[in-house]
């Protein structure tokens, strides 16, 4: 406890945790290292030990955010002394940089030599040559102990992001004074729960945008059609049958050609599937059709064959000799019993099994026409012979 009372009242000392150096160069750098920082979480634990918050590296000072860049001003020494710890982004540019050497020298000059941490972007350490020498001159200058720095370019990993992250962790474990590896296997756990949610979640997006481009993915619907009513193959066979299709304000048709063919309707709005549609059928001796359905892909309709067309029978017996129609007589249509009327009129209706496309009539006497077509009316007239 006595140990994390010192640190405390220490960090009281400093407004900044840290300072940033770099060249203006890697910006973009140094904004992500603040960044990092101030935004990372020590372990409870830890914290609870040491009597830190969750986030101890804050606030790190970063020129752009609170100055314009430039020489040693006295507000920018200010700033340096008001800072805990240096950290400098190492790179060609910044071994370069007159300003980013000053401000390790005016915090050398402080006293606080073991608080100088460098973070390594670019270059080689110690190459010697000027185009790969990350650190200034001014570390040999001031003869700044030995620091190799965290690099992220290390090559402990496969993954260059994962020895970014390490990186990252070495520079956290030197500003707090802990055992890297105390904190750098958390942080992997961390990291890998992470990347878990995240491809679980990209995942889901992908899975969910699939399912929404299927879903809304048009589709065919096909119509099947069902003769409900007493199949008679006496009869002539489906023909030059319309299907139509209504949804909201646009209709859709197809000619079917036989019982066996199937309507089809391409390319409808998936928003249709599973919905109630209108759809009409019309065909040359069936009952037309005007329903209220639920559309599927497979659809069934059933269809009943109209019984008026071949079993309305009328015709009337004419008798050419007299030239007058003949009453009241008994006659047999395809061997249906019926009788003529006062008027010699014959009305029959035939069921639909025993239907035909032709009746032949008997009567008490010879007949010169008596095959009937149908279908018939009342002008339809069998002559006595």
């Amino acid at each position: 406890m006595e140990e994390s009372t010192e640190s405390m009242m220490n960090e009281q000392q400093f407004k900044y945790f840290a300072f940033i150096s770099y060249n203006s160069n890697d910006t973009e750098w140094g904004k992500r290292v603040q960044r990092k920082l101030e935004h990372y979480r020590m372990p409870a634990t830890m914290c609870n030990e040491r009597g830190w918050k969750r986030k101890p590296i804050r606030p790190v000072f970063f020129a752009p955010t609170d100055i314009q860049p430039g020489g040693l001003s006295e507000e920018l020494q200010e700033r340096l002394k008001a800072s805990r710890n240096l950290i400098v982004i190492c790179s060609p540019n910044s071994a370069a940089s007159e300003w980013v050497g000053k401000e390790i020298e005016f915090f050398h000059g402080l006293g606080r030599t073991q608080n100088i941490h460098f973070f390594i972007v670019d270059g080689t350490p110690h190459s010697g040559n000027p185009d790969t020498e990350c650190f200034n001159p001014v570390v040999d200058k001031l003869e700044l102990p030995e620091i190799l720095g965290a690099n992220i370019h290390e090559k402990v990993y496969a993954w260059p992001w994962l020895n970014k992250e390490r990186a990252y962790v070495q520079l956290v474990s030197k500003l707090l004074g802990v055992e890297f590896d105390a904190i750098w296997k958390r942080h992997k756990r961390l990291l890998i729960r992470r990347i878990i949610a995240w491809v679980l979640g990209a995942l889901l997006m992908i899975g969910t945008l699939v399912a929404v481009w299927v879903y809304n993915q048009p589709f065919d619907a096909t119509v099947n059609l069902n003769e409900a009513s007493v199949p008679n193959e006496q009869l002539p066979p489906l023909h030059d049958a319309i299907i139509t299709l209504t949804l909201d304000n646009e209709t859709k048709a197809d000619t079917l050609v036989s019982m066996n063919d199937k309507g089809l309707f391409a390319n409808i709005p998936h928003r249709f599937l599973e919905k109630q549609v209108k759809m009409s059928f019309t065909a040359p001796d069936f009952m037309p059709v005007d329903t209220t359905l639920t559309l599927t892909r497979d659809v069934a309709l059933n269809i009943y064959r109209n019984p008026a067309v071949y079993g309305d029978v009328h015709f009337s017996l004419w008798n050419p000799e007299t030239e007058t129609f003949i009453p009241n007589t008994k006659v047999e249509v395809e061997g249906h019993p019926a009788v003529s009327d006062a008027n010699g009129k014959v009305v029959l209706f035939i069921p639909l099994e025993a239907q035909r496309k032709t009746y032949k009539v008997k009567a008490p006497f010879p007949l010169y026409n008596d095959m009937l077509s149908m279908p018939c009316g009342e002008n339809d007239v069998v002559e006595k012979m």
